[in-house]
């Protein structure tokens, strides 16, 4: 039964339904429920009163999701039924495998060119606004854009032996586990903009990548080779943050950093309540007010559109552009 609604649902019975309800409906089929907000976000741009995007998990009896399954939508996807993917390594891998050609090659399936969404939402030059509006303190005391520059060039080599395992299917060379682990930082002295936890992952990251090349050593020149290829592909090692597993950079790098600059402005802004003249109840009701507005750092990331300046977002766009005027 759910192979039957699968079948059923093409972009020219949506194109029909439109002409009915005498108004064009694009159904844009996604990967899962978060990824829903995002790509409602980019699509809002290009509504208009005779057109309407409806973002949805695929139609299926049996609920599946994933990208798998939206790329099972394929054969119907059209101008009326877009397909909405994260790239993963599919956008770097070109033409180096089927799932690659197919998500390359696919006229209306949209990929984000970055590995997923929260590289996106993880764009450096955002991350001060998302500071901002966490706690309301405009105040320039972190260097996101330099950091991450930092960041990805120094974890780029073991990025690149990440990405060839994966590419060779043989995970158990640099599972994502252990790359999670060697690409992790766990504290950032904002006062020196990070320049103790660049040097101290350094440090990991050559270990790391001496136990790599020592224990596959056969493997270290076709590394090499890749990493050119890479670079063919557009790859630079201080841009790696956009092509590293994205909830590995989310969780495991930009929370941190976020979290700990944002812990600095408000204890600048308590401190500068607290140095005020006011004493006593006003005192107290200053230092509740600004508490109050203060909002979630995990939940802002998570809501960041920031990144529409990013040059791979603008490609994105581009796709979009494209699709609707063909």
């Amino acid at each position: 039964m759910g192979r039957r609604l699968v079948q059923n649902i093409t972009s020219e019975y949506l194109a029909a339904s439109s002409l009915l309800h005498k108004r064009n409906r694009v159904m844009v089929y996604v990967e899962g429920y978060d990824d829903i907000p995002f790509w409602r976000a980019i699509f809002d741009e290009f509504e208009t009163p005779d057109r309407r995007f409806e973002i949805s998990t695929p139609a299926r009896n049996d609920l599946a999701k994933g990208k798998k399954v939206v790329m099972q939508f394929i054969p119907q996807a059209g101008k009326h039924l877009i397909l909405c993917v994260d790239s993963d390594f599919d956008y770097l891998f070109g033409e180096l495998c089927e799932r690659s050609r197919q998500v390359n090659q696919t006229p209306y399936l949209l990929q984000t060119y970055t590995y997923a969404i929260e590289n996106y939402l993880c764009y450096p030059p955002s991350l001060h606004s998302v500071c901002v509006r966490a706690t309301k303190r405009d105040t320039h005391i972190f260097e996101f854009e330099e950091f991450m520059a930092e960041y990805s060039r120094i974890i780029y080599p073991i990025f690149l032996w990440y990405a060839y395992a994966a590419r060779v299917d043989q995970p158990t060379i640099f599972t994502l586990a252990d790359f999670r682990n060697a690409v992790k930082i766990n504290f950032v002295n904002v006062e020196d903009n990070g320049e103790d936890t660049l040097e101290w992952l350094e440090k990991q990251v050559e270990k790391r990548l001496r136990v790599l090349r020592s224990k596959h050593k056969q493997r270290v020149a076709e590394v090499e080779e890749f990493d050119t290829y890479l670079r063919s592909r557009g790859v630079v090692p201080e841009e790696t943050h956009f092509y590293m597993q994205g909830h590995t950079l989310l969780d495991n790098v930009v929370a941190t950093l976020v979290g700990t600059v944002c812990n600095a402005l408000r204890k600048m802004a308590v401190g500068q309540i607290l140095g005020s003249s006011r004493q006593g109840l006003p005192l107290n009701n200053e230092l509740s007010s600004y508490n109050n507005v203060l909002s979630d750092v995990d939940e802002l990331l998570k809501s960041n559109t920031g990144y529409r300046t990013c040059p791979l977002f603008v490609k994105l766009r581009e796709d979009i552009v494209r699709i609707l005027e063909s």
